[in-house]
C-alpha cells in the first residue's frame, strides 16, 4: 500500500487528504507515514463509517471476493454489471480503502478488521480450517435436510452468521444443528454456537453478496411550494422566534429560575416558561436551549445559582431582527445540544433529561442535524419532502452512522428547522441555503432581511384593556410593552393585555404613573382609553403604601444606652446602623462583619440563632470553587491551501526518506531510518500478517540502539511478540526507533 501511495499524483494525494481529513492532522512526515496512518484501524473505521450505502456494499463485496479483485467477480456478487461499479471502486481507491498492486486492486488489510462480517457473511472455511462440501453439491445435499436444519440455515443465510443455542433448546432444533454439523455445513467454535462459513452462505444466496443492491440514492418526494411562499413562512417563524426569545429574557430577567443541583432547569420551571410563552413544552425547551447555545442565557454563577440573561443579550437585542436571527441560526447549526431529548429517559438512567442540563448534550446531534439539512438542500427548490423519505435518504447516505432513534431525530431536526426559519412549510428557505453554504453573518442577515416585516413604532390601544401591535415592534417599544402588559396572542399582529399585575410590574421597575401614561400616549395612534387610564392610576395610588426592605443583621440589646453608644460611635459608621425599635438595631452588613466590628471597638456581642439560641462557632473547612470544564476544541477544516502545502511537504519528506532508505540498503550497519510510532505499528502488523521479517532499531536498557532481524507474530498491548536469532522475544514498541521490512 505504501508503494501505491507513493505512485499517486499530486492531485490524487490532494483528493485523499480532502476526503480523509483526519490523515492531515498532525501532518505526516512523508508518504510512507501517510500510508501507515491511512491503514490504522481508527482512520479506516472513520472512513468506512462515512461511506454511503452504494460504496459500502461495493466494499463489502470486495472483501467477500478473492484478492486481487476482479471487477466482473465483484459485479457478480452484487448482481450488477462491471460498468456500474467501476466509478465506485475508483472512489474506494481514492480513499485508500483499496490499493493497487501489479496484479490488480486489493482491499486494505485493516478494512477486513473493520468489516469482520461483510454483508452478513461469516469467516472463510480456509481461515477456520473447516472442511466443507463442494459448493455445487450443497443444493442437492439440502434437499434431504430436515426442516429444523433448513430453519437454522434460513436464519443464518443473510446474516448475522452466528447462532447461539441456549440451554433448553428444543430437541427439534438440536437435531437440526447436529445434522448441519455432521454434514459440515456449519462449524461450532464453542459448545453453544453455530457459525455459517462464507462459502456455504454464498451458495445459499445463489452467489449474491446482498439481497438488494442499492447503488443509487433514494429519491425525495413531497409537496412543492412556491419559493416566495417558503420564504414568507420562514420570515413569520423568525418573527415569532425573536419575540419568544425576548419574552424568555424578560421573564427570567425578573424571576430567574434556580439551577438544579445536578445542572439544568427544573420541570416545573420549564412548564412555567411554556405557559408564559404560550407554547408547548417541547418548543419552550427549544427556545431555552437555543438561547443558551447562542450565549444569551447562562448560569449566573452565584452562591445560589439561577438562569438569567447575559450581558450579550442586551447587545444582541439592540440589533435588527435579521442580524439577531443570524446569531441564533449559526448557534443552532453548530451546537451539540439536543432539545428533543428533554423530558425523555435515557437507557440505563434513573431520571428524565432536564432542559439546559448536561444530559441534553449529545455529540452526534451536530452531524445528524447537518446531514438532515443536506438532504433538504439537495432536493429541488421548493420541495417539502416527506419525513419518512428524509429518514430513508439519510439512512442510505450514512448507513453506519444513523442512530436507532433515526425517525425521532429526523422529526426533531425538521421541527426545529421550521421554528428557526431555516425551512418554511417544510421546504428549505433561501436563508437556510445560505446558512448551509457557510456564508458570513452579514450575508445570512441579508438573505433573511427581505422576508422579515419592518418593525413598527406604534400600537393601537383598545377600550377592553388590550393593545394591538400590527407588526413586530421596535426594540425600545417592544421592551416597554412587554413590561407594562402581558402577551395574549401572537401572530401577524400581537395582542397585549393590561392588568393589575402587569401595571404593577412596570411601576416596580421605576416608572411613574405620568411616565407610563405619557409613553402609551406617544406610542398609540389612538387616545388612551378611560378604562386603561383608571386602571393605571388605581394601581399607582396603592403602589408603595407598604414597603419591604432587606437587612442582613440585627442587634438586640435590653440596654438602650448601649445601643445609643453604638449609633454614636464613628468607628461603627460603616455598619450603617439604624434603630427600628428601642432595643433593636439593624444593619445591611453581614452578621459576621457586624460581630467583628463590635468586638474591635470594645463591645462584647454574641451571635444568636433565629430562635434566640447562642451560636457556638465551629472550625470550617476550605473548599475550592467549582471549576467549569473548557469547551471542546474542534479541528479546523482542511482547505485547499493547506492541502497544496501538505502535498509539497510530503514529496520533500519522501525524497529525504528514499535517500535514507537507499543509504541503509547499500551498506550494512546498525543505522536504520527512524519511523514514527504509527508507521512502526503498520510495518509490524503487515509483517506479522505476511509472516515476513523486519529489521528493527531497538533501544536497550543501556540506551544503545541495536539492529535486530525480527520475525513478528502478533502485535498487542504496546508490545510485539515474535522471534529473533531463533529465540522467542517480546519487544516494547515504544523502544523501537525504526522499522523496515527485511
Amino acid at each position: 500500500m505504501a508503494d501505491d501511495v507513493r505512485q499517486r499524483t499530486d492531485d490524487e494525494l490532494a483528493a485523499l487528504l480532502r476526503r480523509r481529513q483526519d490523515l492531515a492532522r498532525p501532518a505526516p512526515a512523508d508518504l510512507s507515514s501517510l500510508a501507515a496512518r491511512a491503514s490504522t484501524r481508527a482512520s479506516v473505521q472513520r472512513a468506512v463509517d462515512s461511506l454511503d450505502l452504494a460504496h459500502l456494499q461495493v466494499l463489502e463485496a470486495a472483501v467477500a471476493a478473492t484478492s486481487p479483485l476482479d471487477t466482473t467477480a465483484v459485479g457478480t456478487l452484487l448482481g450488477v454489471t462491471p460498468s456500474e461499479i467501476e466509478a465506485l471502486l475508483d472512489d474506494l481507491w481514492t480513499l485508500a480503502l483499496l490499493w493497487g498492486s501489479p496484479e490488480g486492486l486489493r482491499v486494505t488489510r485493516t478494512v477486513v478488521e473493520v468489516l469482520p462480517h461483510p454483508a452478513g457473511l461469516g469467516p472463510r472455511a480456509a481461515d477456520t480450517f473447516v472442511d466443507i462440501p463442494p459448493t455445487d453439491t450443497i443444493p442437492a445435499l439440502l434437499a434431504d435436510a430436515p426442516a429444523a436444519a433448513r430453519a437454522i440455515l434460513d436464519r443464518l443465510t443473510w446474516g448475522p452468521p452466528l447462532a447461539v443455542l441456549p440451554p433448553g433448546t428444543p430437541e427439534r432444533l438440536a437435531t437440526g444443528a447436529r445434522w448441519l454439523l455432521e454434514h459440515h455445513l456449519v462449524f461450532s467454535p464453542s459448545a453453544d454456537q453455530l457459525v455459517l462459513p462464507r462459502e456455504v452462505a454464498l451458495a445459499l444466496r445463489e452467489g449474491r453478496s446482498h439481497a438488494a443492491p442499492a447503488l443509487q440514492p433514494p429519491g425525495l418526494e413531497g409537496q412543492t411550494r412556491a419559493a416566495a411562499e417558503v420564504d414568507a413562512a420562514a420570515g413569520q417563524q423568525v418573527t415569532d422566534l425573536l419575540a419568544l426569545v425576548d419574552e424568555l429574557a424578560a421573564e427570567w430577567g425578573l424571576r430567574p429560575p434556580r439551577v438544579l443541583r445536578s445542572g439544568g432547569l427544573a420541570v416545573r420551571d420549564l412548564k412555567r416558561l411554556a405557559s408564559v410563552l404560550d407554547v408547548d413544552e417541547a418548543r419552550a425547551a427549544f427556545v431555552a436551549e437555543l438561547t443558551y447555545a447562542a450565549g444569551l442565557l447562562a448560569d449566573d454563577g452565584s452562591l445560589d445559582p439561577s438562569w438569567a440573561p447575559t450581558p450579550a443579550y442586551d447587545e444582541w437585542q439592540q440589533h435588527p431582527g435579521d442580524q439577531r436571527w443570524a446569531v441564533l441560526a449559526r448557534a443552532w447549526l453548530l451546537t451539540t445540544r439536543a432539545p428533543h431529548l428533554v423530558g425523555t429517559t435515557p437507557a440505563g438512567a434513573s431520571g428524565t433529561v432536564n432542559a439546559l442540563g448536561p444530559d441534553a448534550h449529545w455529540p452526534p446531534a451536530r452531524g445528524l442535524r447537518r446531514d438532515v439539512l443536506d438532504q433538504l438542500a439537495a432536493a429541488p427548490v421548493g420541495l417539502a419532502p416527506d419525513r419518512a423519505r428524509v429518514g430513508t435518504a439519510l439512512g442510505w447516505h450514512r448507513p453506519r452512522r444513523v442512530p436507532a432513534s433515526l425517525d425521532t431525530v429526523v422529526a426533531a431536526v425538521l421541527g426545529e428547522a421550521e421554528w428557526l426559519g431555516v425551512t418554511g412549510r417544510g421546504a428549505i428557505s433561501s436563508a437556510g441555503r445560505a446558512l448551509l453554504a457557510g456564508r458570513s453573518d452579514a450575508e445570512l442577515a441579508a438573505a433573511m432581511q427581505p422576508h422579515l416585516p419592518e418593525p413598527i413604532e406604534h400600537v393601537l390601544l383598545q377600550a377592553d384593556l388590550t393593545a394591538i401591535a400590527p407588526g413586530p415592534l421596535a426594540g425600545g417599544l417592544a421592551t416597554f410593552m412587554r413590561l407594562v402588559a402581558d402577551v395574549e396572542s401572537r401572530g401577524g399582529a400581537t395582542v397585549y393585555r393590561f392588568n393589575q399585575d402587569s401595571v404593577r410590574r412596570c411601576l416596580d421597575a421605576g416608572w411613574s404613573v405620568d411616565q407610563v401614561l405619557g409613553a402609551l400616549t406617544d406610542a398609540s395612534h389612538t387616545p388612551v382609553p378611560q378604562p386603561l387610564d383608571y386602571l393605571i392610576r388605581d394601581v399607582a395610588r396603592r403602589h408603595g403604601q407598604a414597603r419591604v426592605g432587606a437587612m442582613r443583621a440585627y442587634i438586640r440589646c435590653d440596654d438602650e444606652a448601649t445601643l445609643g453608644a453604638m449609633i454614636a460611635d464613628r468607628e461603627l459608621s460603616p455598619l450603617q446602623l439604624r434603630n427600628i425599635a428601642p432595643t433593636i438595631l439593624v444593619s445591611p452588613v453581614a452578621a459576621e462583619t457586624v460581630l467583628d466590628f463590635l468586638r474591635e471597638n470594645g463591645f462584647a456581642p454574641a451571635a444568636e440563632t433565629p430562635d434566640g439560641g447562642i451560636i457556638v462557632p465551629t472550625a470550617g473547612q476550605h473548599r475550592t470553587p467549582l471549576q467549569r470544564r473548557p469547551a471542546p476544541i474542534t479541528a479546523q477544516a482542511v482547505d485547499d491551501e493547506l492541502v497544496t502545502t501538505m502535498v509539497g511537504a510530503l514529496r520533500a519528506g519522501e525524497e529525504a526518506a528514499a535517500y535514507q532508505r537507499e543509504e541503509v540498503a547499500s551498506r550494512p550497519g546498525p543505522s536504520l531510518p527512524s519511523t514514527d510510532p504509527t508507521t512502526t505499528l503498520a510495518v509490524l502488523r503487515d509483517a506479522a500478517a505476511d509472516r515476513q521479517s523486519v529489521w528493527l532499531g531497538y533501544s536497550d536498557a543501556d540506551g544503545r540502539v541495536l539492529r535486530i532481524l525480527f520475525y513478528p507474530e502478533r502485535v498487542e498491548g504496546g508490545r510485539v511478540h515474535g522471534t529473533a536469532d531463533g529465540a522467542a522475544r517480546t519487544l516494547s514498541i515504544h523502544r523501537v526507533t525504526g522499522a523496515v521490512q527485511g
